[in-house]
């Protein structure tokens, strides 16, 4: 099988050949600067899909021209906004780790770094839960299983805390700590490395506490992977593990396409809706804008409450 390769430019009228093994050092060298796991694992598929497209096409240089082509390529499958934007960050971040490995003249990685994303046209809004679908969720999980157990307290801090699957996942019970009379996750590494303390309610607690009194997991990480006839429980969760848990659960009280994320959305709007306030649902999910805060609980546009239903209009039931 012949290796697939990258064409670049070193300059205008010099192309050269980027084999297999140097294509992937720049792509290492540009995942490795981007602190969040999440970002790495977006931004490598970003690339990988980039290079699939490109090698299937013509051999052209890499350069602004081959990168508004690929845009085009990503609207014509109707994509989103923002993941369009996001592929096209992931190729110039590419393109400025070949510039400075000298594998692309600083002028051509100038110019790919000048094409545009393109324009968002209003915001998804989301999933969510209501309050009484968030009881359910958490009253649907089985309490007499390890695994059960496991879930329920995952569950509740997604939920209570408004945490991502990843800081589930990486919290260690050193974590949970009690700060003026009250229960905390102290130190919690958030995205792009930020760093919060979010306050655990009770019933999140008294949830983690019965895992932790039933699992026998005493340091380390707070959740781990479950074996059958397995006392010691070594391993800590994975993402998926959080995910498929959230989903098993939520089809069981007849909600799909449920994800760990929704949780989170529903922690800030239901804080919101009792009164919450907007800097403190902040602090709370660490975000670094309160406009991120806004989006998440939505509260420019009330449905409970919409316009439209302030006028009716009659109608006759036809059978």
């Amino acid at each position: 099988m012949s290796p697939l390769h990258l064409v670049v430019v070193l300059s205008p009228v010099s192309p050269a050949p980027l084999i297999i093994p140097e294509l992937e050092h720049i792509k290492r060298a540009a995942l490795g600067s981007l602190a969040s796991v999440n970002s790495r694992r977006a931004y490598k598929h970003a690339i990988d899909r980039f290079i699939a497209w490109y090698c299937s096409e013509p051999r052209l240089g890499f350069n602004r021209t081959i990168v508004l082509r690929y845009r085009a390529f990503l609207e014509s499958l109707q994509l989103s906004a923002a993941t369009i934007n996001l592929h096209l960050s992931a190729i110039r971040r590419l393109a400025d780790e070949a510039a400075e490995n000298s594998l692309l003249s600083p002028e051509l990685a100038i110019g790919i770094r000048r094409v545009k994303g393109v324009k968002r046209l209003g915001r998804r809004i989301g999933n969510w839960l209501t309050q009484d679908q968030a009881q359910c969720l958490l009253n649907a999980i089985p309490p007499n299983t390890l695994a059960g157990k496991r879930d329920a307290a995952v569950i509740a801090l997604l939920l209570g805390c408004g945490l991502r699957r990843s800081e589930v996942v990486t919290l260690r019970l050193d974590q949970l700590q009690l700060r003026d009379g009250h229960w905390v996750i102290v130190d919690l590494v958030g995205k792009a490395g930020w760093l919060r303390t979010v306050p655990v309610p009770d019933w999140c607690k008294a949830l983690v506490d019965i895992w932790l009194r039933d699992s026998g997991v005493s340091e380390g990480k707070v959740f781990r992977r479950i074996w059958k006839n397995r006392k010691e429980l070594p391993l800590g969760v994975t993402a998926d593990v959080v995910w498929t848990a959230v989903k098993r659960h939520a089809e069981r009280i007849g909600i799909d396409h449920l994800a760990p994320h929704d949780l989170r959305r529903t922690c800030a709007r239901l804080c919101h809706g009792a009164g919450g306030e907007l800097e403190q649902i902040q602090f709370l999910l660490g975000h670094a804008s309160v406009q991120t805060t806004e989006q998440y609980i939505g509260c420019r546009q009330k449905f409970r409450e919409a316009v439209n239903d302030r006028f009716a209009i009659s109608i006759t039931n036809k059978q």
